[in-house]
């Protein structure tokens, strides 16, 4: 016999409170069944978890607004120093003096409008569009999950407005060591012999995921990156940005005279540091043609236990960039036959690289711990949390094989340097097996192999 059907003095009570209890389990389960996960990338477009919050689910990763000059990308919850949003956007630092974050409120039911900073980025380089934070501050006793943005204020009706799931609400523990975060990849990039070099070497160092904002490429190059999305390694976010805006493909407004630089690849940067905030222990800021090079150290966790146990408190660090002329050939030990009919620059041959110039510039490359990043360029960080450091060259450098900065200089000057050289045993075969599996060299291609 039950509780509930025994004759005694506290059967009534009891039975009571178990009822209740029944009932508050039931009701518990049935609304989680019936909520939606904010993270669920299999939503039907535009449901929403009460009929109090209407609007369109954002899109695609670059969403125009209503007055043609803001561009919204992600918003991201950040609780480093206060309960913010921090929509990441691309907009004109001139005809946009106002932005209002909407807020849906689902513990209350309420829609809370707040007005956002608008925080354009230092590095715009003279360009009109420039990466920009609207910093919105989370109402209190505001449970959202998602957020729209309005550059009025908006006594509207709010239908049509677009609305963006907020990502890094609920922070983790990093999954992975490693990730690259690529430069936008346009101008139907076909360098592809270099890339597959470079990312055999990442594999090698220690990556494991790397996440491109794809423009455009070639269809040999596209066979590449789907063999890499295939083994879980490359990850790629769609950057259709030349459909909205003029874009530059040089770094200075002067050189153009177009909208936004370098098809907005700071603003591509930034969203990947925010995504990785909390998926990756550390994130690597460089191009494809890029490799950041140990030299005491057999791969980048060993150079990071290092550099962290040296320099504790630092989450910036910078890599001296080197520049190895790919118009100065040089003869190698290595057989490459098969390689000519594959598009693209072979590293191993050149090892010819500039003299070190104190004088200029130098375009370091960067390893960061995303969680000490607040806004973030292309060679430094702009704003951040603790110390940065410049690594000293011969710890570790940017190896960079490109077209040389100095290209007026003599190739007399130029230091003979075959670095890359030490990875051939391992890296070559690498290669060979990429291009086989992806489609890109056929069954009859003979495979490289090393000379003596």
């Amino acid at each position: 016999m039950s509780i509930c059907g025994r004759k005694n003095s506290s059967s009534p009570r009891i039975c009571g409170f178990l009822f209740i209890f029944t009932l508050f389990l039931v009701s518990y389960y049935w609304k989680r069944s019936q909520s939606w996960d904010p993270l669920n990338e299999n939503v039907e477009e535009g449901k929403w978890p009460g009929s109090f919050c209407k609007g369109r689910l954002a899109n695609g990763t670059i969403t125009p607004l209503q007055d043609k000059h803001s561009f919204i990308i992600t918003p991201y919850s950040d609780k480093r120093q206060e309960n913010l949003i921090r929509v990441l956007s691309i907009i004109h630092h001139q005809n946009v003096s106002n932005l209002y974050c909407i807020f849906c409120c689902e513990n209350s039911q309420m829609i809370e409008v707040v007005q956002g900073e608008i925080d354009v980025h230092k590095d715009r380089f003279g360009f009109p569009y420039g990466t920009t934070d609207l910093l919105c501050l989370q109402p209190e006793d505001c449970e959202a999950h998602f957020i729209s943005v309005h550059p009025e204020n908006p006594n509207l009706e709010l239908t049509h407005l677009p609305l963006f799931p907020i990502r890094n609400l609920y922070p983790e523990k990093p999954s992975v060591n490693f990730t690259i975060c690529m430069s936008t990849m346009f101008g139907k990039y076909d360098n592809v012999l270099q890339f597959v070099q470079s990312m055999e070497l990442y594999r090698l160092l220690g990556v494991q995921r790397v996440m491109i904002y794809k423009n455009s490429c070639s269809p040999l190059m596209d066979k590449v990156l789907n063999y890499y999305i295939s083994q879980g390694i490359v990850e790629i976010i769609p950057w259709p940005i030349d459909s909205y805006l003029n874009v530059s493909t040089r770094w200075h407004y002067s050189m153009e005279g177009k909208d936004l630089g370098y098809y907005g690849q700071i603003a591509a940067l930034n969203d990947c540091v925010y995504y990785n905030m909390f998926k990756s222990k550390y994130v690597l800021l460089i191009d494809p043609d890029e490799v950041i090079l140990p030299l005491k150290d057999a791969d980048w966790k060993s150079l990071m236990e290092r550099l962290e146990k040296e320099h504790p408190g630092v989450g910036i660090f910078l890599f001296e960039n080197q520049v190895f002329h790919r118009t100065v050939f040089s003869e190698t030990p290595f057989n490459f036959s098969s390689w000519t009919t594959v598009p693209g620059f072979n590293v191993f041959e050149h090892i010819h690289k500039e003299p070190k110039d104190v004088h200029s510039f130098n375009n370091m490359k960067m390893i960061v711990d995303p969680t000490k990043v607040i806004q973030t360029s292309v060679h430094s960080v702009l704003k951040m949390y603790g110390g940065s450091l410049e690594v000293p060259s011969d710890l570790a450098f940017n190896f960079h094989c490109r077209i040389g900065k100095h290209m007026n200089s003599p190739n007399s000057t130029l230091i003979r340097d075959p670095v890359f050289w030490r990875y051939n045993k391992t890296l070559i075969p690498r290669v060979n097996d990429v291009l086989f599996k992806s489609g890109i060299l056929g069954a009859g291609d003979p495979p490289q192999k090393q000379k003596g």
